[in-house]
């Protein structure tokens, strides 16, 4: 039971699930949803306060700007698409605390929380923090 324990932990130390992601951007907790897709799919649609650095671009100098005291959550397309798992890869490598999205943008948009970009879904609810 002890080794069971264990893993569900770590997932949960690892892992954000959409609604705790939400819940957390509207808190004002100092957390960053990361975008790690290329440019052109953040253009086209991205969680609401995100920030893009495709994983393939991440490197000392292309995260320099970056606060390294908040929680960077990586997101990708979704379950299908593992540049999440690589964009969280490369930040944990460069120093960074970061956690992974489960379901990237499409899990997002599934929970009914809204996206921003040229193919926004503008019908779902939107981070509203008030700090």
């Amino acid at each position: 039971m002890d080794a069971q324990i264990k893993h569900y932990e770590d997932k949960l130390a690892f892992e954000m699930d959409p609604s705790d992601l939400f819940d957390a951007l509207n808190k004002g907790e100092k957390v960053v949803a990361l975008d790690t897709r290329k440019a052109f799919g953040f253009n086209a649609e991205h969680i609401p306060t995100a920030i893009n650095i495709p994983h393939r671009e991440m490197t000392e100098e292309t995260t320099r700007h970056l606060d390294r005291k908040v929680l960077y959550v990586t997101y990708c397309d979704g379950i299908g698409c593992n540049a999440s798992t690589k964009g969280a890869l490369n930040m944990t490598k460069l120093g960074f605390k970061v956690k992974e999205l489960i379901g990237g943008i499409e899990w997002w948009k599934l929970d009914g929380y809204a996206t921003e970009g040229t193919r926004a879904e503008v019908n779902g609810l939107k981070p509203e923090c008030a700090c």
